[in-house]
């Protein structure tokens, strides 16, 4: 010991571990354990210790020496053995209590006031023991539980997650719900009507139900291949499907298209093709492959030994039969090569143009090729019946003066041709309008080299019988109708050309609706 140091006091084991587990206690702060009860003493009370006074220096802890091991017990100044410790029982209180310090301004203190009051030992103790205390027990059946100094959540913040886990439930529930109710209703088609159009479908040998649908979808005849391949599951159809073709109709219900395949194809589908007057070899191409022709219409069409477009007057070299394809209504089998359709039209019009159309054309000073260009362009160009002969009049006395042609229709042949898109039917731009090609009769003079159309009987008749007036223009009447206005004078032209647009400027790039006149 150093000279005037003055001698510490000697403490028992259960000193010692109280002053170690006080130190503990003020270096992990308040206690704030989830799920558990605040420390208390072995009488039951909760209590926390009383802080140590300012004034009050803490006692001072025997530390051991480092040259002596903590087992072995510190000897008294007073040379008096240093008697057994007591081991506390629950049943007895210490033998030996704790005798306060002379200047300790606490002396006379309760018991259980004191700071200095040996603790109980860790077996009965109530608080949980650190987690570094060796001696804890650990839990039977479960691994120690972790000390957490986490402060307890708030009841309002766990009512208010409960609250919205409930309603997001809620809302899981309803689409839930909604989802079942879409998906019934686009299997079974409650609603879904019988279809419509008529579309020939051909189903390849083995094909299976969901080749079977996506087959039906891309055709437009169902909705869905999906929903058709899991409706014949469940209607024990998968298997019972057939080959072949088989004409159906378009928005077909999973329910009519099952059964309409449950059975099989018939020996012959004869389907009727349909050929309105104007079209040109591309939109009659459109038409045959939706109708389940076979083969390329527009290959079958350049050519064809039932017509040779010389013998009436057409160039040598012609590229194409366009101008003598007669629109009409055609009965064929669903399968036919195009170019049995091809053969069709030529014998058609043959049967209808003989001799008068030869006759017609001498007397107009033309050829018959040269006529059924005339007709096509009318054809393109008249929209009401009344106005085919008159516009038949301005073509020819614009060929007979010299002047170009100046038909738009020609315009959009031009532009067909070009692009392959077939009738192109947008505003013509500026550029457009000086497009170069033989088929722009605002730039070149005289007949287009081919018909731009394939014209029917009443363009034909007007082209061989046209009206006796001494019209050279005419534009679209302001009322709508679909009537054009005539005129043989440049000045009254324009006078009719303005009127039509100021028609267009006020009803805002459109005409107004027609008035049916008395």
């Amino acid at each position: 010991m150093a000279r005037g140091e003055r001698p510490r006091p000697q403490r028992s084991a259960e000193e010692r571990e109280r002053d170690r587990f006080e130190r503990e206690r003020r270096r992990a702060g308040e206690w704030d354990v989830e799920d558990e009860s605040p420390p208390a003493f072995a009488d039951g009370e909760l209590r926390l210790p009383p802080e140590p006074l300012d004034d009050a220096p803490l006692q001072h802890p025997v530390e051991p020496l480092d040259d002596a091991p903590l087992q072995r017990p510190v000897e008294p100044l007073d040379d008096a053995p240093l008697q057994d410790p007591i081991e506390p029982r629950e049943d007895a209180p210490l033998q030996h209590p704790v005798e306060p310090l002379e200047d300790d301004p606490r002396a006379g203190a309760p018991l259980e006031d004191d700071p200095r009051r040996p603790l109980p030992s860790l077996e009965d103790d109530p608080r949980p023991a650190l987690a570094d205390d060796p001696r804890r027990p650990p839990p039977v059946g479960d691994e120690p539980r972790r000390r957490s100094f986490a402060r307890r959540r708030p009841a309002g913040v766990a009512s208010r997650r409960r609250s919205v886990r409930a309603r997001l439930g809620a809302l899981a529930a309803l689409a839930l719900a909604i989802f079942a109710v879409w998906f019934l209703v686009s299997l079974f088609q409650p609603f879904h009507g019988s279809g419509s159009g008529s579309v020939i479908v051909e189903i390849p040998k083995g094909a299976s139900a969901s080749k079977v649908g996506s087959i039906l979808e891309a055709d437009g005849v169902v909705s869905s291949g999906f929903f058709f391949e899991l409706r014949a599951l469940l209607d024990g159809k998968r298997s019972s499907l057939h080959s072949g073709r088989f004409q159906l109709r378009r928005g077909m219900s999973y329910a009519a298209a099952i059964t309409a395949l449950s059975q099989p194809p018939p020996a012959a589908i004869v389907v009727k093709v349909v050929i309105p007057e104007g079209y040109t070899r591309a939109q009659i191409a459109q038409l045959a492959a939706s109708d389940s022709l076979t083969g390329s219409y527009l290959a079958a069409s350049a050519r064809s030994r039932e017509l040779r477009p010389s013998h009436y007057g057409a160039p040598a070299g012609t590229a194409s039969l366009e101008g003598f394809l007669f629109p009409a209504t055609y009965e064929l089998v669903a399968g036919s090569p195009a170019g049995r359709l091809v053969s069709a039209q030529l014998i058609a019009f043959k049967e209808r143009y003989g001799a008068s159309l030869f006759r017609a054309a001498r007397a107009l000073s033309e050829t018959p090729y040269e006529l059924l260009v005339v007709a096509s362009m009318i054809e393109r160009e008249a929209q009401v019946a009344a106005d085919r002969p008159r516009v038949a009049a301005v073509i020819y006395n614009r060929l007979r003066a010299g002047m170009p042609l100046g038909i738009d229709a020609t315009i959009y042949y031009a532009i067909e041709q070009q692009t392959g898109k077939p009738t192109y039917t947008g505003e013509l731009t500026a550029s457009q309008l000086r497009i170069e090609s033989p088929y722009n009769t605002r730039t070149h003079k005289g007949l287009p080299p081919t018909p731009i159309a394939n014209p029917g009987e009443a363009s034909i008749a007007a082209a061989e019988h046209p009206a006796r007036a001494s019209y050279l223009y005419y534009v679209l009447g302001a009322d709508g109708c679909g009537e054009h206005v005539f005129s043989s004078t440049y000045a009254r032209f324009r006078e009719d050309a303005a009127a039509y647009e100021r028609a267009l400027a006020q009803g805002g790039g459109h005409l107004p609706a027609c008035k049916q006149k008395p």
